[in-house]
Protein backbone atom coordinates (compact mmCIF):
# COMPACT_ATOMS: atom_id res chain seq x y z
CA UNK A 1 0.00 0.00 0.00
CA UNK A 2 1.16 3.49 -0.77
CA UNK A 3 2.68 5.16 2.25
CA UNK A 4 0.74 8.41 1.95
CA UNK A 5 -2.81 9.17 0.97
CA UNK A 6 -3.11 11.19 -2.24
CA UNK A 7 -6.71 10.59 -3.25
CA UNK A 8 -9.08 11.90 -0.59
CA UNK A 9 -12.32 11.05 -2.44
CA UNK A 10 -11.66 7.31 -2.00
CA UNK A 11 -12.84 5.84 1.31
CA UNK A 12 -10.11 3.97 3.20
CA UNK A 13 -10.56 0.21 2.86
CA UNK A 14 -9.97 -0.19 6.61
CA UNK A 15 -12.99 2.05 7.28
CA UNK A 16 -15.46 0.51 4.80
CA UNK A 17 -14.14 -2.05 2.33
CA UNK A 18 -17.35 -2.19 0.30
CA UNK A 19 -17.47 1.59 -0.11
CA UNK A 20 -13.74 1.65 -0.94
CA UNK A 21 -14.40 -0.84 -3.74
CA UNK A 22 -17.29 1.19 -5.15
CA UNK A 23 -15.25 4.41 -4.91
CA UNK A 24 -12.39 2.84 -6.86
CA UNK A 25 -14.74 1.53 -9.55
CA UNK A 26 -16.29 4.96 -10.11
CA UNK A 27 -13.43 7.39 -9.37
CA UNK A 28 -10.93 5.43 -11.48
CA UNK A 29 -13.48 5.68 -14.33
CA UNK A 30 -14.03 1.95 -14.74
CA UNK A 31 -17.85 1.92 -14.60
CA UNK A 32 -20.91 4.11 -14.45
CA UNK A 33 -24.44 3.25 -13.40
CA UNK A 34 -27.22 2.86 -15.97
CA UNK A 35 -30.95 3.41 -15.52
CA UNK A 36 -31.52 -0.28 -14.70
CA UNK A 37 -30.28 -1.81 -11.44
CA UNK A 38 -27.40 -4.23 -11.97
CA UNK A 39 -26.72 -3.14 -15.55
CA UNK A 40 -23.45 -1.21 -15.53
CA UNK A 41 -21.76 0.90 -18.16
CA UNK A 42 -18.21 -0.29 -18.73
CA UNK A 43 -16.31 2.91 -19.45
CA UNK A 44 -13.35 3.04 -21.88
CA UNK A 45 -10.70 2.53 -19.19
CA UNK A 46 -12.55 -0.42 -17.67
CA UNK A 47 -13.25 -1.92 -21.08
CA UNK A 48 -9.58 -1.54 -22.06
CA UNK A 49 -8.62 -3.79 -19.13
CA UNK A 50 -11.16 -6.36 -20.37
CA UNK A 51 -9.83 -6.04 -23.93
CA UNK A 52 -6.32 -6.87 -22.72
CA UNK A 53 -7.63 -9.90 -20.81
CA UNK A 54 -9.62 -10.96 -23.89
CA UNK A 55 -6.53 -10.69 -26.07
CA UNK A 56 -4.50 -12.94 -23.76
CA UNK A 57 -7.21 -15.58 -23.41
CA UNK A 58 -8.28 -15.53 -27.05
CA UNK A 59 -4.70 -16.22 -28.17
CA UNK A 60 -4.44 -19.09 -25.67
CA UNK A 61 -7.75 -20.60 -26.82
CA UNK A 62 -6.78 -20.43 -30.49
CA UNK A 63 -3.35 -21.93 -29.75
CA UNK A 64 -5.15 -25.05 -28.44
CA UNK A 65 -7.42 -25.34 -31.47
CA UNK A 66 -10.55 -23.51 -30.28
CA UNK A 67 -12.68 -21.46 -32.67
CA UNK A 68 -14.88 -18.48 -31.88
CA UNK A 69 -18.59 -18.64 -32.69
CA UNK A 70 -21.66 -16.55 -31.96
CA UNK A 71 -24.92 -17.98 -30.63
CA UNK A 72 -28.29 -16.23 -30.36
CA UNK A 73 -29.08 -14.37 -27.15
CA UNK A 74 -32.64 -15.76 -26.87
CA UNK A 75 -33.42 -19.35 -25.82
CA UNK A 76 -36.90 -20.89 -26.32
CA UNK A 77 -38.39 -22.11 -23.05
CA UNK A 78 -38.82 -25.63 -24.47
CA UNK A 79 -35.09 -25.79 -25.23
CA UNK A 80 -34.13 -24.66 -21.76
CA UNK A 81 -36.39 -27.31 -20.23
CA UNK A 82 -34.60 -30.25 -21.84
CA UNK A 83 -31.95 -30.63 -19.12
CA UNK A 84 -33.77 -30.81 -15.78
CA UNK A 85 -30.92 -29.99 -13.34
CA UNK A 86 -29.69 -27.18 -15.56
CA UNK A 87 -33.02 -25.38 -15.83
CA UNK A 88 -33.74 -25.75 -12.12
CA UNK A 89 -30.34 -24.25 -11.30
CA UNK A 90 -30.89 -21.17 -13.45
CA UNK A 91 -34.68 -20.68 -13.14
CA UNK A 92 -34.51 -18.04 -10.37
CA UNK A 93 -32.15 -15.89 -12.45
CA UNK A 94 -33.89 -16.08 -15.83
CA UNK A 95 -35.29 -13.00 -17.54
CA UNK A 96 -37.98 -13.61 -20.19
CA UNK A 97 -39.16 -11.99 -23.40
CA UNK A 98 -42.91 -12.47 -23.90
CA UNK A 99 -43.75 -9.85 -26.53
CA UNK A 100 -42.53 -9.40 -30.10
CA UNK A 101 -43.46 -5.81 -30.86
CA UNK A 102 -47.03 -5.57 -29.54
CA UNK A 103 -47.87 -9.24 -30.09
CA UNK A 104 -47.59 -11.97 -27.49
CA UNK A 105 -45.06 -14.63 -28.50
CA UNK A 106 -46.26 -18.22 -28.95
CA UNK A 107 -43.42 -19.34 -26.65
CA UNK A 108 -41.51 -17.46 -23.95
CA UNK A 109 -37.88 -16.69 -24.82
CA UNK A 110 -35.20 -16.62 -22.14
CA UNK A 111 -32.41 -14.03 -22.39
CA UNK A 112 -29.38 -16.29 -22.14
CA UNK A 113 -27.96 -16.76 -18.64
CA UNK A 114 -25.52 -19.25 -20.28
CA UNK A 115 -25.55 -21.05 -23.62
CA UNK A 116 -25.23 -24.82 -23.04
CA UNK A 117 -28.68 -25.53 -24.45
CA UNK A 118 -28.04 -23.49 -27.60
CA UNK A 119 -24.79 -25.31 -28.32
CA UNK A 120 -26.41 -28.68 -27.70
CA UNK A 121 -29.32 -27.93 -30.03
CA UNK A 122 -26.86 -26.85 -32.74
CA UNK A 123 -24.65 -29.91 -32.27
CA UNK A 124 -27.64 -32.25 -32.51
CA UNK A 125 -28.00 -31.04 -36.12
CA UNK A 126 -24.38 -31.21 -37.25
CA UNK A 127 -22.71 -34.12 -35.42
CA UNK A 128 -22.96 -37.48 -37.18
CA UNK A 129 -19.58 -39.25 -37.12
CA UNK A 130 -16.50 -39.54 -34.93
CA UNK A 131 -14.79 -37.56 -37.69
CA UNK A 132 -16.90 -34.51 -36.65
CA UNK A 133 -15.29 -34.53 -33.20
CA UNK A 134 -13.94 -32.86 -31.22
CA UNK A 135 -15.79 -29.58 -31.52
CA UNK A 136 -13.86 -26.86 -29.70
CA UNK A 137 -15.94 -23.68 -29.56
CA UNK A 138 -15.78 -20.41 -27.65
CA UNK A 139 -17.89 -17.28 -27.71
CA UNK A 140 -17.37 -13.76 -26.34
CA UNK A 141 -20.70 -12.27 -25.35
CA UNK A 142 -22.86 -10.85 -22.57
CA UNK A 143 -25.29 -12.85 -20.45
CA UNK A 144 -28.19 -11.82 -18.22
CA UNK A 145 -28.89 -13.21 -14.75
CA UNK A 146 -31.53 -11.45 -12.66
CA UNK A 147 -29.58 -11.22 -9.41
CA UNK A 148 -31.40 -9.85 -6.35
CA UNK A 149 -28.35 -8.05 -4.98
CA UNK A 150 -25.89 -6.35 -7.32
CA UNK A 151 -22.37 -4.87 -7.13
CA UNK A 152 -20.12 -3.52 -9.89
CA UNK A 153 -18.11 -6.32 -11.54
CA UNK A 154 -18.80 -8.80 -8.74
CA UNK A 155 -22.52 -9.41 -9.25
CA UNK A 156 -24.08 -7.63 -12.19
CA UNK A 157 -27.30 -8.70 -13.87
CA UNK A 158 -25.64 -8.33 -17.26
CA UNK A 159 -21.94 -9.02 -17.62
CA UNK A 160 -19.37 -9.76 -20.30
CA UNK A 161 -17.63 -13.11 -20.42
CA UNK A 162 -16.31 -15.87 -22.58
CA UNK A 163 -17.97 -19.26 -22.52
CA UNK A 164 -16.19 -22.23 -24.04
CA UNK A 165 -18.18 -25.28 -25.08
CA UNK A 166 -16.63 -28.47 -26.39
CA UNK A 167 -17.82 -31.89 -27.49
CA UNK A 168 -15.67 -35.05 -27.40
CA UNK A 169 -15.85 -38.70 -28.40
CA UNK A 170 -14.68 -40.02 -25.01
CA UNK A 171 -14.92 -39.01 -21.35
CA UNK A 172 -11.11 -39.05 -21.11
CA UNK A 173 -10.82 -36.42 -23.85
CA UNK A 174 -13.50 -34.25 -22.25
CA UNK A 175 -11.94 -34.42 -18.78
CA UNK A 176 -8.54 -33.55 -20.24
CA UNK A 177 -10.12 -30.52 -21.93
CA UNK A 178 -11.76 -29.43 -18.68
CA UNK A 179 -8.48 -29.63 -16.78
CA UNK A 180 -6.57 -27.89 -19.58
CA UNK A 181 -8.92 -24.91 -19.57
CA UNK A 182 -8.79 -24.55 -15.82
CA UNK A 183 -5.01 -24.39 -16.08
CA UNK A 184 -5.40 -21.70 -18.77
CA UNK A 185 -7.36 -19.61 -16.27
CA UNK A 186 -4.81 -20.28 -13.52
CA UNK A 187 -2.02 -19.19 -15.86
CA UNK A 188 -3.90 -15.98 -16.68
CA UNK A 189 -4.40 -15.16 -13.01
CA UNK A 190 -0.93 -15.99 -11.75
CA UNK A 191 1.28 -14.88 -14.65
CA UNK A 192 -0.71 -11.95 -16.07
CA UNK A 193 -2.97 -10.67 -13.27
CA UNK A 194 -0.50 -11.37 -10.41
CA UNK A 195 -3.25 -13.25 -8.53
CA UNK A 196 -2.21 -16.53 -6.86
CA UNK A 197 -4.88 -19.22 -7.03
CA UNK A 198 -5.97 -22.37 -5.27
CA UNK A 199 -6.91 -25.03 -7.83
CA UNK A 200 -9.49 -27.61 -6.99
CA UNK A 201 -12.84 -29.32 -7.49
CA UNK A 202 -16.18 -28.01 -6.24
CA UNK A 203 -18.28 -30.14 -3.92
CA UNK A 204 -21.51 -31.58 -5.35
CA UNK A 205 -23.43 -28.82 -3.58
CA UNK A 206 -21.38 -26.07 -5.23
CA UNK A 207 -20.93 -27.52 -8.71
CA UNK A 208 -22.52 -26.05 -11.85
CA UNK A 209 -26.14 -26.99 -12.54
CA UNK A 210 -26.09 -30.04 -14.81
CA UNK A 211 -22.36 -30.78 -14.42
CA UNK A 212 -20.83 -34.03 -13.22
CA UNK A 213 -17.74 -32.20 -12.05
CA UNK A 214 -16.81 -28.52 -11.65
CA UNK A 215 -13.20 -27.36 -11.37
CA UNK A 216 -12.41 -23.93 -9.94
CA UNK A 217 -9.67 -21.46 -9.17
CA UNK A 218 -10.17 -19.54 -5.92
CA UNK A 219 -8.36 -16.28 -5.19
CA UNK A 220 -8.00 -14.43 -1.89
CA UNK A 221 -8.91 -10.76 -1.86
CA UNK A 222 -7.26 -8.07 0.24
CA UNK A 223 -9.96 -8.45 2.92
CA UNK A 224 -9.25 -12.21 3.10
CA UNK A 225 -12.50 -13.21 1.39
CA UNK A 226 -12.57 -15.65 -1.52
CA UNK A 227 -13.43 -14.91 -5.11
CA UNK A 228 -14.29 -17.73 -7.50
CA UNK A 229 -12.30 -16.48 -10.47
CA UNK A 230 -12.79 -19.08 -13.20
CA UNK A 231 -14.60 -22.40 -13.54
CA UNK A 232 -14.44 -25.37 -15.88
CA UNK A 233 -17.16 -28.04 -16.02
CA UNK A 234 -17.27 -31.65 -17.14
CA UNK A 235 -20.82 -32.59 -18.14
CA UNK A 236 -20.34 -36.25 -19.01
CA UNK A 237 -23.01 -37.28 -21.53
CA UNK A 238 -26.00 -35.84 -19.64
CA UNK A 239 -26.66 -32.91 -21.96
CA UNK A 240 -25.96 -35.00 -25.06
CA UNK A 241 -28.55 -37.58 -23.99
CA UNK A 242 -31.12 -34.87 -23.20
CA UNK A 243 -30.65 -33.31 -26.63
CA UNK A 244 -30.33 -36.53 -28.62
CA UNK A 245 -26.74 -35.93 -29.77
CA UNK A 246 -25.27 -39.16 -31.12
CA UNK A 247 -22.49 -40.15 -33.51
CA UNK A 248 -21.12 -43.24 -35.26
CA UNK A 249 -17.84 -44.31 -33.65
CA UNK A 250 -14.84 -45.85 -35.43
CA UNK A 251 -16.56 -49.26 -35.36
CA UNK A 252 -19.64 -47.66 -36.91
CA UNK A 253 -21.58 -48.18 -33.68
CA UNK A 254 -23.86 -45.50 -32.19
CA UNK A 255 -22.22 -43.54 -29.39
CA UNK A 256 -22.97 -40.53 -27.18
CA UNK A 257 -20.41 -37.70 -26.95
CA UNK A 258 -19.12 -36.05 -23.78
CA UNK A 259 -19.26 -32.34 -23.16
CA UNK A 260 -17.50 -29.50 -21.32
CA UNK A 261 -18.03 -25.82 -20.69
CA UNK A 262 -15.80 -23.21 -19.07
CA UNK A 263 -16.01 -19.49 -18.48
CA UNK A 264 -14.36 -16.36 -17.12
CA UNK A 265 -16.10 -13.00 -16.85
CA UNK A 266 -15.57 -9.31 -16.12
CA UNK A 267 -15.88 -10.35 -12.47
CA UNK A 268 -12.12 -10.90 -12.69
CA UNK A 269 -11.67 -7.10 -12.92
CA UNK A 270 -13.30 -6.88 -9.50
CA UNK A 271 -10.78 -9.50 -8.40
CA UNK A 272 -7.88 -7.38 -9.68
CA UNK A 273 -9.20 -4.36 -7.77
CA UNK A 274 -9.69 -6.25 -4.49
CA UNK A 275 -6.40 -8.17 -4.71
CA UNK A 276 -4.07 -5.27 -5.49
CA UNK A 277 -5.82 -1.96 -4.83
CA UNK A 278 -4.94 0.42 -1.99
CA UNK A 279 -6.33 3.59 -0.45
CA UNK A 280 -5.10 5.65 -3.39
CA UNK A 281 -7.11 3.58 -5.85
CA UNK A 282 -6.28 0.95 -8.43
CA UNK A 283 -3.01 -0.93 -8.68
CA UNK A 284 -2.93 -2.62 -12.08
CA UNK A 285 -0.67 -5.48 -13.18
CA UNK A 286 1.53 -4.24 -16.06
CA UNK A 287 0.46 -7.16 -18.25
CA UNK A 288 -3.14 -5.89 -18.51
CA UNK A 289 -2.85 -2.20 -17.63
CA UNK A 290 -4.27 -0.01 -20.46
CA UNK A 291 -1.45 2.45 -19.73
CA UNK A 292 1.76 0.79 -18.58
CA UNK A 293 3.77 4.01 -18.34
CA UNK A 294 2.56 7.58 -17.87
CA UNK A 295 5.12 10.26 -18.76
CA UNK A 296 4.68 13.51 -16.84
CA UNK A 297 6.70 16.61 -17.75
CA UNK A 298 7.66 18.70 -14.70
CA UNK A 299 7.96 22.47 -15.23
CA UNK A 300 6.75 21.94 -18.78
CA UNK A 301 6.74 25.70 -19.41
CA UNK A 302 10.53 25.68 -19.45
CA UNK A 303 12.36 25.20 -22.76
CA UNK A 304 12.89 21.65 -23.97
CA UNK A 305 10.83 19.82 -21.32
CA UNK A 306 7.78 19.05 -23.48
CA UNK A 307 9.98 18.04 -26.39
CA UNK A 308 12.02 15.68 -24.20
CA UNK A 309 8.83 14.13 -22.78
CA UNK A 310 7.59 13.55 -26.34
CA UNK A 311 10.90 11.90 -27.17
CA UNK A 312 10.64 9.52 -24.21
CA UNK A 313 7.08 8.58 -25.17
CA UNK A 314 8.12 7.82 -28.75
CA UNK A 315 11.08 5.71 -27.60
CA UNK A 316 8.99 3.70 -25.16
CA UNK A 317 6.22 3.15 -27.72
CA UNK A 318 8.82 1.92 -30.17
CA UNK A 319 9.94 -0.53 -27.46
CA UNK A 320 6.42 -2.01 -27.52
CA UNK A 321 5.00 -0.45 -24.36
CA UNK A 322 1.57 1.11 -23.80
CA UNK A 323 2.61 4.69 -22.99
CA UNK A 324 0.81 7.98 -22.60
CA UNK A 325 1.87 11.49 -21.66
CA UNK A 326 -0.05 14.12 -19.72
CA UNK A 327 0.60 17.60 -21.12
CA UNK A 328 -2.46 19.22 -19.55
CA UNK A 329 -2.20 22.39 -17.49
CA UNK A 330 -3.01 20.51 -14.27
CA UNK A 331 -0.31 20.59 -11.61
CA UNK A 332 2.23 17.75 -11.41
CA UNK A 333 0.79 16.85 -7.96
CA UNK A 334 -2.70 16.48 -9.42
CA UNK A 335 -1.34 14.32 -12.22
CA UNK A 336 0.56 12.11 -9.79
CA UNK A 337 -2.61 11.51 -7.75
CA UNK A 338 -4.75 10.96 -10.87
CA UNK A 339 -2.57 8.21 -12.32
CA UNK A 340 -2.06 6.64 -8.91
CA UNK A 341 -5.84 6.38 -8.69
CA UNK A 342 -6.00 4.80 -12.16
CA UNK A 343 -3.37 2.27 -11.16
CA UNK A 344 -0.79 3.00 -13.86
CA UNK A 345 2.14 0.69 -12.98
CA UNK A 346 4.96 3.13 -13.68
CA UNK A 347 5.19 6.93 -13.68
CA UNK A 348 8.10 8.61 -15.48
CA UNK A 349 8.91 12.18 -14.48
CA UNK A 350 11.12 14.44 -16.59
CA UNK A 351 12.02 18.04 -15.77
CA UNK A 352 14.81 20.58 -16.50
CA UNK A 353 17.13 19.20 -13.79
CA UNK A 354 16.57 15.63 -15.03
CA UNK A 355 17.36 16.64 -18.61
CA UNK A 356 20.52 18.38 -17.46
CA UNK A 357 21.60 15.29 -15.51
CA UNK A 358 20.75 12.97 -18.43
CA UNK A 359 18.18 10.91 -16.58
CA UNK A 360 14.48 10.58 -15.70
CA UNK A 361 12.77 9.43 -12.52
CA UNK A 362 10.56 6.33 -12.57
CA UNK A 363 8.06 5.76 -9.73
CA UNK A 364 6.54 2.33 -9.06
CA UNK A 365 2.80 2.29 -8.34
CA UNK A 366 2.92 -0.89 -6.27
CA UNK A 367 5.32 0.36 -3.59
CA UNK A 368 6.07 4.03 -4.36
CA UNK A 369 9.79 3.39 -4.96
CA UNK A 370 11.61 6.06 -7.00
CA UNK A 371 14.32 4.94 -9.41
CA UNK A 372 16.67 7.19 -11.33
CA UNK A 373 16.96 5.89 -14.91
CA UNK A 374 19.75 7.15 -17.22
CA UNK A 375 18.18 8.22 -20.50
CA UNK A 376 20.54 6.07 -22.54
CA UNK A 377 19.20 3.02 -20.62
CA UNK A 378 15.52 3.91 -21.02
CA UNK A 379 14.48 1.10 -23.39
CA UNK A 380 16.18 -1.55 -21.25
CA UNK A 381 15.34 -0.29 -17.75
CA UNK A 382 11.65 0.62 -18.08
CA UNK A 383 10.52 -2.87 -19.25
CA UNK A 384 12.73 -4.32 -16.52
CA UNK A 385 11.00 -2.15 -13.91
CA UNK A 386 7.58 -3.17 -15.22
CA UNK A 387 8.66 -6.78 -14.73
CA UNK A 388 9.69 -5.93 -11.16
CA UNK A 389 6.25 -4.38 -10.52
CA UNK A 390 4.51 -7.49 -11.88
CA UNK A 391 6.66 -9.74 -9.69
CA UNK A 392 6.26 -7.53 -6.62
CA UNK A 393 2.48 -7.51 -6.96
CA UNK A 394 2.34 -11.30 -7.19
CA UNK A 395 4.62 -11.75 -4.18
CA UNK A 396 2.51 -9.35 -2.10
CA UNK A 397 -0.70 -11.17 -3.02
CA UNK A 398 0.97 -14.52 -2.34
CA UNK A 399 2.02 -13.30 1.10
CA UNK A 400 -1.55 -12.26 1.85
CA UNK A 401 -2.80 -15.72 0.82
CA UNK A 402 -0.16 -17.60 2.79
CA UNK A 403 -0.51 -15.51 5.96
CA UNK A 404 -4.30 -15.87 6.02
CA UNK A 405 -4.59 -19.57 5.27
CA UNK A 406 -5.20 -21.67 8.39
CA UNK A 407 -5.83 -25.25 9.44
CA UNK A 408 -8.52 -26.37 11.88
CA UNK A 409 -9.64 -29.66 13.37
CA UNK A 410 -12.90 -28.66 15.08
CA UNK A 411 -15.96 -26.62 14.15
CA UNK A 412 -15.25 -24.23 17.01
CA UNK A 413 -11.77 -23.58 15.63
CA UNK A 414 -13.23 -22.87 12.19
CA UNK A 415 -15.76 -20.46 13.69
CA UNK A 416 -13.12 -18.66 15.76
CA UNK A 417 -10.80 -18.19 12.78
CA UNK A 418 -13.60 -16.98 10.50
CA UNK A 419 -14.78 -14.44 13.07
CA UNK A 420 -11.31 -13.20 13.98
CA UNK A 421 -9.98 -12.90 10.43
CA UNK A 422 -13.16 -11.78 8.68
CA UNK A 423 -12.63 -14.65 6.32
CA UNK A 424 -9.34 -16.26 5.41
CA UNK A 425 -8.94 -19.71 3.88
CA UNK A 426 -9.45 -22.52 6.38
CA UNK A 427 -8.27 -26.06 5.64
CA UNK A 428 -10.04 -28.96 7.29
CA UNK A 429 -10.73 -32.59 6.61
CA UNK A 430 -14.28 -33.46 5.47
CA UNK A 431 -16.27 -36.67 5.51
CA UNK A 432 -18.11 -35.81 2.27
CA UNK A 433 -21.54 -35.54 3.91
CA UNK A 434 -23.75 -32.67 2.72
CA UNK A 435 -25.12 -32.19 6.24
CA UNK A 436 -21.61 -31.38 7.51
CA UNK A 437 -21.02 -28.99 4.63
CA UNK A 438 -24.28 -27.19 5.47
CA UNK A 439 -23.35 -27.09 9.16
CA UNK A 440 -20.13 -25.26 8.29
CA UNK A 441 -22.21 -22.56 6.59
CA UNK A 442 -24.85 -22.33 9.28
CA UNK A 443 -22.61 -22.47 12.35
CA UNK A 444 -19.30 -20.99 11.16
CA UNK A 445 -20.46 -18.76 8.28
CA UNK A 446 -18.09 -20.30 5.70
CA UNK A 447 -18.75 -22.16 2.46
CA UNK A 448 -16.68 -24.81 0.75
CA UNK A 449 -14.43 -23.12 -1.78
CA UNK A 450 -12.91 -26.26 -3.26
CA UNK A 451 -11.39 -29.68 -2.68
CA UNK A 452 -7.80 -28.76 -3.64
CA UNK A 453 -5.93 -30.85 -6.19
CA UNK A 454 -2.95 -30.61 -3.84
CA UNK A 455 -4.26 -32.50 -0.85
CA UNK A 456 -2.74 -32.23 2.64
CA UNK A 457 -3.33 -34.41 5.68
CA UNK A 458 -4.47 -31.91 8.34
CA UNK A 459 -6.35 -34.38 10.53
CA UNK A 460 -8.09 -37.73 10.63
CA UNK A 461 -11.74 -36.85 11.20
CA UNK A 462 -14.41 -34.44 9.97
CA UNK A 463 -14.56 -31.37 12.28
CA UNK A 464 -18.37 -31.44 12.27
CA UNK A 465 -19.38 -35.06 12.82
CA UNK A 466 -16.12 -36.61 14.01
CA UNK A 467 -16.29 -39.43 11.45
CA UNK A 468 -13.14 -40.55 9.56
CA UNK A 469 -12.31 -38.19 6.70
CA UNK A 470 -9.85 -38.48 3.83
CA UNK A 471 -10.58 -35.29 1.83
CA UNK A 472 -9.17 -31.88 2.67
CA UNK A 473 -11.45 -28.94 1.87
CA UNK A 474 -10.71 -25.21 1.79
CA UNK A 475 -13.47 -23.12 3.38
CA UNK A 476 -13.95 -19.39 3.30
CA UNK A 477 -16.28 -16.40 3.14
CA UNK A 478 -16.92 -15.70 -0.53
CA UNK A 479 -18.05 -12.85 -2.74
Amino acid sequence: MAADKKVEQITDMEVDFAQWFTDVCTKAELIDYSGVKGLYILRPYGYAIWENIMGILDAKFKATGHENVSMPMLIPESLLQKEKDHVEGFAPECAWVTLGGSEELPEKLCIRPTSETLFCDHWSHIVHSWRDLPLLYNQWCSVLRWEKTTRPFLRGREFLWQEGHTLHATPEEAIKETEQQLETYADLCENYLAMPVVRGCKTDKEKFAGAERTYTIECMMHDHKALQSGTSHYFGDGFARAFGITFSDKENKPAIPHQTSWGLSTRIIGGIIMTHGDNNGLVLPPQVAPIQVIVIPVASHKPGVTEKADELIARLKAAGLRVRGDFSDNSPGWKFAQYEMKGVPLRVEIGPKDIEAGHCVAVRRDNGEKIVVPLEELEARIPELLGDVQKGMYEKARKNLDEHTYTATTLDEVKAIAEKENGGFIKTMWCGDLACEMAMKEKAGVSSRCIPFEQEHVGDVCPVCGKPATKMVVWGVAY
